[in-house]
């Protein structure tokens, strides 16, 4: 078992004084390495494969909060839509229509975050922010056919870059852009608090830029085995 109980301390203890939460970020890992940490105290979890995700949370304890971080096709959305807590790469209009759909069939809310893209690569997922205020004013104008959605935040994947400077910027930006959305959608909804941003390599930068969700894994799982 490679998980590493030292550093889980040492990130929870960074995050204390802003009141930002961990989101665990287990993908790859078996159930056996969230079992520990879930023994520890943890109780966010974060996945990014749907059939992983399922597998996951049909052997391991009920009362964990399992949020899905990866790419989200629109089919796959029934299949978690029974128990997942939070979606986090909400990037499209038809996607949260589809959440909203699955959810009302298990009766449930289900929170989402809506992904900007704000790295410089291109293959990192998000809407700009035009497409952003689009979705946002077609939400609005119809709230009432979103009964089973919360919009709960906004989340973003800086550079994996070593420049400091520009991954501060970036999240920098999205904060501020968080900030603009907060004013002129969700004034009066304390619910719209979130922003999900940081990982292993730069979650320290974003807590000093307003992140309250860090998604970290390798730090405390160890590297990801792929060729499982």
């Amino acid at each position: 078992m490679a998980i590493n109980i030292n550093a889980y301390q040492e990130v929870l203890s960074r995050l204390k004084p802003y009141n930002a939460r961990l989101v665990a970020v287990s993908k790859t890992k078996p159930a056996e390495d969230i079992a520990a940490f879930y023994a520890a105290g943890q109780r966010i979890f974060g996945e990014n494969y749907v059939q992983e995700l399922v597998d996951k949370q049909a052997v391991l304890p009920a009362d964990i909060e399992w949020h899905f971080i990866g790419h989200l096709q629109s089919n796959k959305v029934k299949y978690m839509a029974p128990f997942v807590h939070t979606i986090h790469a909400v990037d499209s209009l038809k996607l949260l229509q589809e959440i909203n759909k699955q959810a009302a069939k298990h009766q449930r809310v289900i929170n989402c975050l809506l992904q900007v893209h704000i790295a410089a690569e291109e293959t990192k997922f998000g809407m700009d922010e035009q497409e952003l205020q689009q979705l946002l004013a077609a939400w609005n104008s119809r709230q009432s056919d979103f009964a089973h959605v919360r919009i709960a935040g906004m989340m973003g994947m800086a550079t994996n870059t070593t420049n400091e400077t520009q991954v501060r910027q970036e999240f920098h930006q999205l904060h501020q852009l968080f900030g603009s959305v907060k004013t002129t959608f969700f004034n009066t909804q304390d619910y719209f608090r979130e922003l999900s941003i940081g990982m292993s390599t730069d979650y320290t930068i974003a807590l000093e830029e307003g992140s309250t969700l860090v998604r970290i894994g390798s730090l405390l799982f160890g590297e990801r085995n792929y060729n499982q």
